[in-house]
């Protein structure tokens, strides 16, 4: 995206400032100059800050932290700014095309045509921009406007998809611009980014078969003044391009071997297009990738070929020799070797261009260079380095001693700065990073030297990485295939169990120590590494001299050279015997413990069709003489809750009703078992006459003596139709509870302890007269239980469900109210809940 020119800024068709000079920038005070800089100084302090006393240190590092936080947004707010204001003015030349046709076609103003397009854009809901590409494509029905509708056709798009947009920015850039320079930013931005492409380059070729470059976008800024001259017979991309007189293609351009710009850079895909207008070719559009070339659909293809044409009106409009003067000048010679020596240098190297203001002081430092070693300490590429504003780059060198000033003094004085460890800082995504490095600034000419060296602590990290290959039984190797030299650290002659001096086991050969079973995998391993050329891991057992079988695991990557030839192999070995076993011991684990869940699911299953055979879920109303006798049941969510409630209504041989409700503690199938017992003891227990009591007391001797420490409550009655009267006693249950006229209550507690706890035990028991139309309700635990609140309180809450209105089913209104009870009722236990309704007719 081009850069708006500032007053006194002369820019390059780059959108930088002009590396062959200082450039001016705005006055003291200004946005760009030193109130910028004291912001950002005042923001994050130094490390040399000087002492504060304990009570000052929280306070001031909080409002730095903020003021830090406020300039990080207004700078984001004013980039953001900037470039909504670059595409705008970009997309006024396509506007004002459509403008014209509107004036064309209506006959009116271009005012009118302006507000015309604008009414038309909001009431078809798309951007005037879109609107206006869409205006031209209609009009013209040109290239441009046949590629954008094959594309929407091809890929069922609405008509308002983009790349007839795109095209028609790049043709109005092109058209507004003043050189190919302009043109190839324009078709980059516009056309070529949604596709992927980082790069382009606008060739000129000349009858004497060498090439110029007119134009090009995406590269640094010593790439193109390298590239403004390409003789006869270097077999580029663009030169293949015209000897073929048709598209070439190269997946990678480090595959195809062959130069051309921004070869050290972007060695990804390469297109070269041949540019032409009447039948003459006149120059190539190079279009570059940062990764290997993608696959090009035919609608892709001729928005290309569409783009090489509008470079070819801009050749033929701009011949050539004033494509880029600047590149033609003759270059600085003191530059150029200061250029030359970074590039030689091992230690990271920026190479800085004063920009001074109007009171001829530096304002800033555009990072003019950055050497192949250059490695940006906040993990950000080279090429967004180079090129950029020291303090865009790095806002934090401003605050006070920072790199900006001893940049600034040695500009000045001449005198050079070293320092065995310096803070460095940058801001990545408003995240403050920072590093210690060694520092040395020196002044060469006009510009400035900057060489850090990373404090990396190598010798900590290598015995950091001792222990850690050590403790992770690790062993590193490489192996060159050049040389033949095979290197082992002592860790891998441990694993495989040789001396430290024996020959280390060369790749090709590792098949031959390792177990019979494994050699198809160290096969795949290392046909992976050496065919397919990429990085490649196996596990297999190692068989060694000792007959130690060891567990090993290796990954390894191939090292290529230039030519993608593989030179040398560099992995580690790992020792995984101890996980090995590890995971057959819990595999072991897994199966006992699957076979385990397995018998308790068929447990529970037996267990929960014992239950459904005696007790099935629901029991429609049963008459038994003057009474109506419903029953829900309600079985645990879970299956292995399988519980142990019981009910049972049924007519004595003495004319008496037994009405019984019961709860096995536990859950399982010997809970089932255990209710099974005590519902038939109940039931051939209650032949005898007895009352409720004594048969409780009985239940409990059976409970404690023929079961298998099983213990239960229980509420038994036993209710007289002649007369009405029920008896009825506890043993530790909920007691019943009356509903009678509107009315709700429970009945008494009666004393009595729950069954099984102790030999012999003797039961209170109560007396109830009832009346017509009384419903008594029978229940256990589950339907009322909660983890929150006393038994008490639930059983309060009981009461207040039961009282409340209910609508009436087509089961009747027992049935009703027992559905009622169970819907409203908020037990919170997940245990199973029976519930008997008794109503007196």
């Amino acid at each position: 995206m081009s850069q708006p020119q500032q007053p006194g800024d002369e820019r390059t068709g780059s959108g930088r400032p002009d590396p062959d000079r200082p450039v001016p920038a705005q006055a003291p005070g200004g946005a760009g100059a030193e109130h910028g800089r004291t912001l950002v100084a005042t923001a994050v302090p130094g490390p040399q800050a000087v002492p504060v006393t304990e009570g000052t240190a929280v306070t001031e590092a909080a409002s730095q932290e903020g003021a830090f936080g406020r300039l990080a947004d207004t700078v984001h707010r004013l980039q953001h700014q900037l470039q909504r204001a670059q595409a705008e003015s970009e997309g006024r030349a396509l506007v004002d095309l459509a403008s014209g046709i509107l004036v064309e076609r209506l006959s009116c103003s271009p005012i009118v045509a302006a507000a015309q397009l604008d009414g038309l854009a909001e009431q078809a809901g798309v951007s005037t921009l879109e609107l206006a590409a869409d205006l031209v494509n209609q009009a013209t029905r040109d290239k441009i406007a046949d590629v954008a509708r094959d594309f929407v056709a091809e890929a069922g798009l609405p008509a308002s998809a983009s790349v007839g947009l795109r095209l028609r920015s790049a043709e109005a850039g092109a058209l507004s611009a003043g050189d190919a320079q302009a043109v190839a930013q324009s078709i980059l931005q516009h056309a070529l980014a949604p596709l992927g492409a980082v790069a382009v380059a606008i060739w000129a070729a000349h009858a004497d078969q060498s090439l110029s470059l007119a134009g090009s976008a995406g590269f640094s800024d010593e790439e193109p003044a390298r590239w403004r001259h390409v003789p006869p017979g270097v077999p580029t991309p663009a030169r293949q391009a015209l000897d073929n007189r048709a598209t070439t293609s190269y997946d990678t351009l480090a595959g195809a071997a062959l130069p051309s710009i921004g070869l050290r850079e972007l060695g990804g895909g390469r297109i070269a297009v041949p540019a032409g207008t009447g039948g003459r070719i006149i120059g190539v559009l190079e279009i570059c990738w940062a990764d290997p070339l993608p696959a090009q659909s035919q609608s892709v293809e001729r928005q290309v070929q569409v783009l090489a044409e509008l470079c070819a009106i801009t050749l033929e409009s701009h011949p050539s020799g004033e494509q880029d003067t600047r590149a033609k000048q003759p270059a600085d010679p003191r530059l150029t070797e200061l250029l030359d020596l970074t590039d030689g240098l091992n230690d990271p190297c920026l190479v800085l261009q004063p920009l001074l203001d109007t009171a001829d002081t530096p304002a800033d430092f555009l990072i003019r260079h950055v050497n192949a070693r250059f490695v940006d300490f906040a993990g950000r590429p080279r090429n967004e380095i180079a090129g950029a504003l020291l303090l865009d780059a790095y806002p934090l060198a401003a605050e006070p001693g920072g790199l900006f000033d001893k940049v600034e003094h040695v500009l000045a004085t001449g005198e050079p700065f070293r320092a065995e460890s310096m803070r460095l800082a940058a801001v990545v995504d408003t995240v403050a990073l920072t590093t210690q490095a060694q520092v040395s600034i020196s002044r060469q000419g006009a510009h400035v030297l900057v060489v850090w060296r990373l404090d990396d602590g190598a010798p900590k990290v290598a015995s950091l990485l001792q222990h850690a290959q050590r403790l992770g039984r690790i062993g590193g190797f490489e192996e060159n295939f050049l040389t033949g030299d095979i290197a082992w650290n002592e860790t891998l002659f441990e694993l495989h169990g040789l001396p430290p001096t024996s020959e280390p086991i060369p790749l090709e050969h590792l098949a031959a120590h390792v177990h019979p079973d494994d050699a198809h995998s160290i096969g795949r391993f290392l046909r992976a590494l050496l065919h397919h050329q990429r990085p490649a891991s196996t596990a297999f057992r190692l068989q060694r001299a000792d007959s130690v079988a060891r567990h090993i695991r290796v990954v390894a990557e191939p090292v290529l050279d230039e030519n993608a030839r593989v030179t040398a192999v560099r992995g580690a070995y790992q020792d995984v015997s101890a996980q090995h076993w590890t995971e057959v011991a819990l595999a072991a684990t897994r199966d006992q413990l699957a076979q385990s869940q397995q018998e308790t699911a068929e447990r529970n299953r037996l267990a929960l069709r014992l239950q459904h055979a005696i007790m099935p879920p629901s029991h429609g109303p049963v008459e038994l003489h003057n009474l109506s006798v419903a029953v829900r049941y309600r079985p645990a969510e879970k299956d292995h809750l399988v519980g142990g409630d019981w009910y049972d209504a049924v007519a004595l041989p003495s004319g008496q009703v037994l009405l019984c409700v019961g709860d096995v503690a536990g859950h399982g199938i010997e809970a089932a078992t255990g209710m099974v017992a005590l519902r038939n003891a109940l039931r051939g227990l209650a032949t005898t006459g007895a009352g409720p009591a004594q048969l409780l007391a009985w239940l409990n001797t059976v409970t404690h003596h023929l079961t298998d420490h099983v213990t239960a409550t229980a509420v038994c009655g036993l209710y007289d139709p002649g007369s009405r009267l029920l008896r009825w006693a506890r043993a530790g249950h909920l007691p019943p509870v009356l509903l009678r006229d509107g009315k709700v209550e429970a009945l008494p507690k009666l004393g009595g302890i729950l069954l099984g706890a102790i030999g012999q035990a003797t039961y209170e028991e109560g007396r109830t007269q009832l009346e017509t139309g009384d419903t008594l309700l029978m229940y256990t635990d589950g339907l009322i239980e909660r983890r929150d609140r006393s038994v008490q309180d639930s059983l309060e809450s009981l009461l207040q469900v039961a009282r409340k209105p209910r609508e009436l089913g087509r089961g009747g209104q027992l049935e009703d109210q027992l559905d009622h009870l169970l819907r409203y009722t908020n037990a919170d236990t997940d245990d199973d809940t029976c519930l008997i309704g008794v109503t007196v007719r």
